[in-house]
């Protein structure tokens, strides 16, 4: 038996024409009438890639810092040696340590959003990978969370740097920020992601790259996006 569709989703859903890709400062608008949440949802955006992500010659995977961030204040624990510890504490980090966190992580405890590490460290992460990678917190040097300059990348997360990485159906999904936003600030943090992705095409994938493109809102309907829209 099919769920029942309440009057409330019914009338939001029967605002987005099926079938018609929007231009992004109409997506925008419509995405900010179509949600009904009673908190600051978040924004969020799929992009359907025309790769085959099982070929490492065809990942696609980045990090980028949006202009207007994502809204969301992040948690850092930062796994390091002791001369480190107080750099890491200054740039804004809520958890500095190494054997001692590494040890709760091993008990179930996963209080922070992103974890930034010292390359001399790693071969102890190596002991909760199966915790940290599943959930995509495990620090990867391409993605700039395993480096020496603690302090910096630290910052840089504070300031809304996020990593995004294509998943097995070829899809990037990431928050872009919150429906609190005007639509200048949402359209100018859509722009930059996807010009990043689009400028990540791997020379091995053929054919239409970005094979579609939504954003949604949390518990809102998704809208489709003219790819063709994201220009200057």
């Amino acid at each position: 038996m099919a769920a029942k569709i309440t009057k409330n989703r019914k009338k939001v859903t029967d605002k987005i024409e099926i079938g018609k890709l929007y231009e992004i400062q109409e997506a925008v608008k419509l995405l900010k009438e179509v949600s009904t949440t009673k908190f600051d949802a978040s924004v969020d955006i799929d992009l359907r890639l025309g790769v085959d992500p099982r070929k490492a010659n065809q990942m696609v995977r980045g990090t980028i810092t949006l202009p207007h961030g994502t809204g969301k204040e992040k948690t850092v624990l930062v796994l390091c040696t002791p001369d480190k510890e107080e750099e890491a504490k200054a740039a804004g980090a809520e958890f500095v340590g190494l054997d001692d966190m590494i040890q709760k992580i091993s008990e179930g405890w996963l209080g922070f959003d992103a974890v930034v590490a010292m390359p001399q460290v790693m071969p102890k992460i190596g002991k909760v990978a199966r915790v940290l990678g599943p959930r995509g917190l495990m620090p990867n040097p391409k993605t700039g969370t395993v480096t020496p300059n603690i302090g910096d990348t630290v910052k840089e997360i504070k300031k809304g740097k996020i990593s995004f990485k294509v998943d097995k159906y070829g899809i990037i999904h990431s928050s872009v920020g919150r429906l609190s936003f005007d639509a200048q600030k949402l359209e100018d943090n859509i722009f930059d992601f996807v010009s990043l992705v689009n400028k990540l095409k791997p020379v091995a994938s053929k054919g239409t790259y970005l094979l579609s493109f939504y954003i949604s809102s949390t518990m809102s309907p998704s809208i489709a996006v003219d790819p063709k829209s994201i220009k200057r």
